[in-house]
């Protein structure tokens, strides 16, 4: 159950062609506080951007009740050798249902499972620095709009087994 009563569905759908408006939305909504403060906000822009890259292949959808609550588009990054999360933005009436930390906690758990790093791009004085930096990721670069975090991958522990003759 969610906090508000709403069931999350414990495992992310694969996307489809058709989720692409119910991605659009929300980063639009999401998007508009930061990118006016920075006087980059365009509506259509935002939305055009994300239908011109709109991979449902490479995207997620979590539900809660059975209705679009958010998704992320974990793509391969161009080396070939990480994760790029793209277009993670919670839907509106899904905020504080733990949406927002889950994917930067799951995410570099996979990564760290394959052994790559998880990169991904926020847009200067956002909260989604901050929650990325609690999450151990680090600034990579930064110009005067966006910022590159990067998160390494780390050990992962394997389960302990008996020893050998016990």
């Amino acid at each position: 159950m969610g906090p508000e009563g709403g069931t999350v569905n414990r495992a992310p759908r694969p996307g489809r062609a058709a989720d692409v408006e119910s991605v659009a939305e929300p980063r639009a909504e999401v998007m508009r506080d930061d990118l006016v403060r920075l006087r980059r906000y365009d509506g259509h822009q935002v939305r055009q951007r994300l239908r011109d890259g709109f991979s449902p292949a490479h995207t997620s959808v979590v539900e809660v009740d059975g209705a679009f609550a958010g998704s992320v588009t974990p793509r391969p990054d161009g080396s070939g050798e990480g994760l790029h999360p793209e277009h993670f933005h919670p839907a509106p009436g899904a905020h504080g249902r733990g949406l927002g930390t889950a994917v930067p906690r799951r995410l570099p758990d996979r990564a760290d499972a394959d052994g790559v790093p998880v990169r991904l791009v926020v847009l200067r004085g956002s909260a989604a620095r901050r929650l990325c930096e609690r999450e151990g990721f680090t600034t990579e670069s930064e110009d005067p709009v966006d910022v590159l975090m990067v998160r390494e991958p780390r050990a992962v522990r394997s389960p302990r087994r008996p020893a050998a003759g016990r």
